[in-house]
């Protein structure tokens, strides 16, 4: 055990929350919008975090299984991307965007390309995942000049208009609905099945069917976007026929296939990005969260052939933003790149997710609560049910188990549409001490 704050067990002084974050939280209510931050019950404030750590506004130290969203995949605070933010924040901390780049963003845009599957390797830059996202629906509308989107059931995209008219959950997409781009179709996700082939082959008849319906439509379409392994949408994995039975229904010309890896790229299934885990290149790849681990980011990486769609500058893009490719960030993507590869962090997720499955496989015979547990590499969900009701979702247990875990210093998220799905998707960095104490204080929980 360590007494290195990043690599600690917990250390809890208090209640949770203590007194410093329930004023924390009644300040925050006066002057944030009440539905970002409020809950019934007051959140921990964050006030420091390294490595799997997080220490809160009481001083209570936590292991993270969520990696900030994912984000911290070299560990928070990693000490070369801090350092290299901060020279580069002393030297040049804003560039002009479009205009006159920056050295930084070239040498980005290059490492970008190398590290990405061939043959994709121009980029756009982006500061959150949905934005990317809208790049990519736009270069697909460019690309094929067909406006219709086909997306799926579970999808999670974003919440900016045009990613949001591709993600699937209701409580995010009603609200807005009447300012929704119509031309979206949603498909059947494979859900988990004894057979995923079979699974894979019952979604992939329906996208055919959605193709066909399409053609006759105002808004045909062009591209079909997809998560090859849903986070939100409860850690959901496809057979690889699934993937590869997409890319043959796309020809990248009148349909273009884009993968959003927002979550699950960079090490976080244990290969660089999850499409090769299925064997399969998009025409567009969508990224972010772990590309810096610590800044907002993102980038859309594509083939040349279908990035070509886009015009040549004649002095005013058509497609760009006040901090595209922000020198800070650009210096934070490289130095993230550079850790993840530099420390074997891709083949560190495999194989802890391989010794951390192993032991959520033996709660489906330990815990009548666990319907089944499934991911790969260190992207682990546990589905929560109703026992002896299979069909079920056991949220009101999720919840339960997610604050329990807190009390013992374990932050832990429920995903799925009905948010009983534990996840377990903690930094690459993580130690095996601490894996294992995280995963004894979620049995303890489900044992309550």
């Amino acid at each position: 055990m360590s007494n290195e704050f990043g690599r600690q067990l917990p250390s809890m002084s208090g209640p949770v929350p203590g007194p410093a974050s329930r004023a924390l939280a009644r300040r925050i209510a006066a002057v944030e919008c009440r539905n970002i931050s409020g809950s019934e019950s007051p959140p921990i404030f964050w006030e420091a975090a390294r490595g799997a750590n997080v220490r809160d506004a009481d001083g209570n130290i936590y292991i993270d299984l969520t990696a900030g969203f994912s984000v911290a995949a070299a560990g928070h605070a990693n000490p070369r991307v801090t350092d290299a933010i901060a020279r580069q924040a002393a030297t040049l901390p804003h560039g002009l965007g479009d205009v006159y780049p920056t050295r930084v963003k070239v040498e980005l845009l290059e490492r970008l390309a190398a590290v990405a599957p061939d043959p994709l390797g121009v980029t756009i830059l982006a500061s959150s995942g949905a934005e990317a996202v809208e790049a990519a629906l736009k270069t697909a509308m460019l690309r094929t000049g067909r406006p219709g989107i086909l997306a799926f059931t579970g999808a999670y995209h974003g919440l900016t208009y045009g990613a949001l008219a591709a993600t699937w959950r209701a409580e995010f997409r009603k609200p807005f609905s009447p300012q929704l781009y119509g031309g979206v179709r949603f498909a059947p996700y494979p859900a988990p099945s004894p057979d995923p082939d079979v699974a894979a082959a019952g979604s992939l008849a329906r996208v055919r069917e959605l193709l066909r319906d399409a053609e006759s439509s105002e808004a045909p379409i062009g591209a079909i976007i997809v998560e090859p392994i849903q986070g939100r949408g409860g850690i959901l994995v496809p057979s690889p026929a699934f993937l590869q039975g997409l890319r043959e229904l796309c020809d990248g010309e009148r349909i273009v296939l884009v993968f959003d890896e927002v979550y699950t790229g960079f090490g976080r299934t244990g290969r660089w990005f999850a499409l090769e885990h299925a064997g399969v290149v998009p025409d567009l790849l969508v990224v972010g969260k772990a590309l810096t681990g610590a800044l907002p980011f993102s980038a859309l990486i594509g083939s040349p052939s279908v990035m070509d769609a886009w015009p040549p500058s004649t002095g005013e893009a058509i497609h760009t933003s006040t901090f595209l490719g922000n020198p800070i960030a650009c210096a934070a993507a490289l130095a993230q790149l550079e850790e993840i590869e530099r420390n074997g962090l891709v083949a560190r997720a495999a194989e802890l997710g391989e010794y951390v499955e192993a032991r959520l496989r033996s709660w489906r015979d330990r815990f009548d609560v666990v319907g089944d547990t499934r991911g790969v590499g260190l992207m682990l969900g546990v589905e929560l049910v109703a026992p002896g009701e299979p069909e079920r979702p056991a949220t009101e247990t999720a919840a339960r188990v997610v604050r329990d875990a807190l009390r013992q210093g374990v932050i832990l998220l429920a995903e799925g549409p009905a948010a009983n799905v534990l996840a377990v998707t903690p930094p690459l960095t993580i130690t095996r001490d601490q894996l294992d104490f995280a995963l004894d204080a979620i049995e303890n929980a489900l044992s309550a």
